[in-house]
């Protein structure tokens, strides 16, 4: 049975800092892309970053870009989002996702790319 299991989400003021964390199980994990996503309040569920399989390419969304960072311990199972210099606009909930085709065939930034999917982490962010 697959899992994937955020954590780390919580309340911070403006230009603070947060670290998520998703934990994998049940798959191969070094086999899959990971994604992370976020979905605030009658928003559309929309791309955050991406990593590939061994860590070497990553992606951001422009609203992220400079300010967050992904990455991978494939020997923890783990992909991580550290978030820095949070914005109220980054307030949502937070979701990892993995998929088990190539981040370089370019389509990460596509919901249905992706096999599975965490429940959620939620960040809020007060001004």
């Amino acid at each position: 049975q697959v899992q994937l299991v955020e954590s780390g989400g919580g309340l911070v003021q403006t230009g603070g800092s947060l670290r998520l964390s998703c934990v994998a199980s049940g798959v191969t994990f070094s086999s899959y892309a990971m994604g992370w996503f976020r979905q605030a309040p009658g928003k559309e569920r929309e791309f955050v970053s991406a990593i590939s399989r061994s860590g070497g390419g990553t992606s951001y969304a422009d609203s992220v870009k400079g300010r967050f960072t992904i990455f991978r311990d494939n020997a923890q199972n783990t992909v991580y989002l550290q978030m820095n210099s949070l914005k109220p606009e980054d307030t949502a909930v937070y979701y990892c996702a993995a998929d088990r085709t190539s981040y370089f065939n370019g389509r990460y930034r596509f919901l249905h790319e992706y096999d599975y999917w965490g429940q959620g982490t939620q960040v809020t962010v007060s001004s």
